[in-house]
């Protein structure tokens, strides 16, 4: 049996609303990038009853999910050492709860258990095998989709009338914890964005479009359903000032739409997950400007922290409105900037001195 069961048409229809309602609050946010992901160390299956093999199942299919989310993708499952951690994932469970829910599709209430793992215990189990851990904050992807029907008619990926297919991108991405926004397609969408542009994958066109979301990747798609049933298409994702394109080829409308994801999500989670050993450590001092109260140095502290990669902070030096941290890096100063750059809180300040172990930035929450 595969631990990795799927969620419950309602949750589904949840993570949904959740995507959609990301679209409309980042829509009149400017400059709005990273997500921080919430309930991480979290999993939430169907389950018949309150056996005790069930419940056991359901623990170890939660540590699995739990595991994916946190690495980005299965191929942590296969580390050995795993299969021993997932025969005694009740060792990392912190809670559990019931719920029912009810499933529009076969009318049916569903119950569902909702396991809550320990993070210090499953960050321990990951740091003791090496498995890299990605942090919470994670780049959103925007996502554009241009359909092409068997009789060669052209539309846009809609939310309201594709449910199966947003519903497919979304509950993939949610068992790897990425953040996915979708466009409106609202009158400026449109204008932007033709559908001979989408379908092009023209990335000039894409970009303006795009521009109003504020997302830290673009990916653009087409699909078309040919007449004898497969699902033929290409894809281009952006990141950073890089495209990449790839070939959709399927004859599963749900494994043609996770394909492209998974490329996304293997490739974000390889460049930002964090290092679990701390060898790699090196000094780096953070010049931060606009430091003016003692509620703005508490919030920089926390937020160094949550970066991931800073095991070790120390306040160097004091003066006005600027404030210095000597910070203990996992990496270097490259990757330091790169998920600083994922948020809004820091902004770049060219700085005088060229050694790369000193980044100034401004304080800006």
């Amino acid at each position: 049996m595969n631990i990795l069961s799927n969620p419950a048409s309602l949750y589904r229809r949840l993570a949904r609303c959740l995507a959609v309602g990301l679209v409309f609050g980042f829509l009149f946010s400017p400059a709005v990038q990273a997500v921080q992901i919430e309930g991480l160390y979290s999993h939430q299956t169907q389950v018949s009853g309150d056996d005790e093999s069930e419940r056991a199942q359901a623990f170890a299919t939660a540590l699995a999910a739990v595991i994916v989310k946190l690495t980005g993708g299965e191929d942590a499952l296969l580390v050995p050492g795993v299969d021993r951690a997932l025969a005694r994932a009740r060792d990392f469970v912190e809670g559990v709860s019931y719920s029912s829910v009810g499933d529009a599709a076969s009318g049916q209430t569903q119950r569902m258990i909702n396991v809550d793992l320990s993070q210090a215990l499953v960050d321990a189990l990951l740091s003791d095998l090496g498995i890299p851990i990605w942090n919470i904050n994670r780049p959103s992807i925007l996502v554009w989709v241009a359909i092409q029907s068997p009789e060669g008619s052209r539309r846009l990926m809609n939310l309201e009338t594709d449910q199966l297919m947003v519903d497919s991108l979304v509950e993939f991405a949610d068992s790897r914890g990425l953040p996915l926004l979708f466009p409106v397609l609202d009158f400026e969408d449109r204008r932007n964005l033709t559908i001979d542009n989408l379908w092009d994958l023209r990335s000039e066109a894409i970009n303006q479009a795009s521009a109003r979301y504020g997302a830290d990747g673009i990916l653009a798609g087409r699909i078309h359903f040919t007449p004898t049933g497969e699902l033929v298409g290409l894809w281009q994702f952006q990141f950073q000032g890089e495209a990449q394109i790839f070939d959709g080829l399927d004859s599963d409308l749900k494994a043609y739409l996770e394909a492209p994801l998974r490329k996304v999500t293997d490739q974000l989670a390889d460049y930002f997950a964090l290092p679990s050993v701390s060898s790699f450590e090196r000094s780096i001092t953070l010049r931060v400007d606009g430091i003016r109260t003692l509620a703005d140095y508490a919030a920089l502290l926390a937020y160094v922290r949550q970066l991931g990669i800073v095991p070790e902070s120390s306040l160097a030096s004091l003066d006005a409105e600027r404030v210095e941290l000597n910070l203990a890096v996992l990496g270097d100063a490259i990757r330091l900037r790169e998920l600083i750059a994922l948020d809004r809180d820091l902004l770049p300040i060219d700085s005088t001195r060229s050694e790369t172990e000193l980044l100034h930035y401004r304080w800006t929450r």
